[in-house]
């Protein structure tokens, strides 16, 4: 039985990941780590200092905040404990400090945990590849209206891919400011936000005469859940470093 501290434990991926966690049925919830309190069946703390040393886990979940990252890190590298992070939105700073941290102990991060986007992400890889700069490259998500980051990080890491594979892009998201022809090292990123659209990514390579898209569609925040403890299932007893989903992929 893999046990798990669940930071973010009441937000609304806190609790998909509990759901999740009972259903798969051998991963059991040590912890919750949550500010705001309420009624849950593991114990819960404000921070995660608060969590006693008794208090044993294989893994920390985090689903909280970007902000909440360098505290959690510095509770895992006390604790020992691998840690996947499935927040986004994080600033150098915070990337710097994960970083920093993988060379202590294994760090899962994904802006994405979903298994099909990250199929997505290499499906565009391989069509940028095929393509070339001969196709203009549009990516448009479209989010719930409580999401707080714009573009999401699913789209970044869909256009940090394309750009793998080109010599020289440019990432455009608002055309309005400029009058000019589109420049074929662009890739426009663009954000729709509103009701209660779960996640979807669309990838648009529009050539000569002919257009290409690759999409994915979230129906429920159940499997990002799911990556997340699949991926927490997987981390314990890594080496220290920096994994993210592929690595995760390459061993199912």
């Amino acid at each position: 039985m893999t046990k798990i501290i669940l930071s973010g434990a009441f937000g609304r991926m806190g609790r998909a990941v509990t759901a999740a966690a009972i259903e798969r049925g051998d991963i059991a919830i040590a912890a919750g780590i949550d500010p705001v309190g309420g009624a849950a069946e593991f114990s819960l703390y404000a921070g995660p200092e608060a969590i006693p040393a008794e208090c044993a886990a294989d893994a920390i979940i985090d689903f909280s905040h970007h902000t909440a990252l360098p505290e959690l890190l510095a509770f895992a590298i006390a604790r020992n404990l691998p840690i996947v992070v499935a927040t986004t939105g994080h600033d150098e700073q915070e990337l710097a400090a994960m970083h920093a941290a993988a060379k202590k102990i294994p760090v899962f991060y994904s802006r994405n945990m979903s298994l099909g986007i990250n199929l997505l992400i290499d499906l565009c890889r391989r069509a940028s590849l095929a393509l070339g700069t001969g196709f203009d490259v549009e990516i448009i998500e479209r989010h719930h209206n409580r999401k707080l980051d714009a573009p999401s990080g699913t789209a970044l890491m869909l256009a940090d891919a394309i750009a793998e594979t080109r010599e020289e892009t440019e990432y455009v998201y608002d055309r309005h400011t400029v009058r000019r022809q589109r420049d074929p090292s662009e890739i426009g990123i663009h954000a729709v936000r509103g009701g209660t659209i779960v996640g979807e990514h669309e990838v648009m390579f529009a050539g000569r005469d002919e257009v290409i898209t690759l999409s994915h569609s979230a129906a429920s925040r159940e499997v990002f859940a799911t990556g997340a403890l699949a991926a927490a299932h997987w981390l314990p007893g890594k080496p220290a470093g920096l994994y993210a989903m592929q690595d995760l992929i390459k061993e199912l």
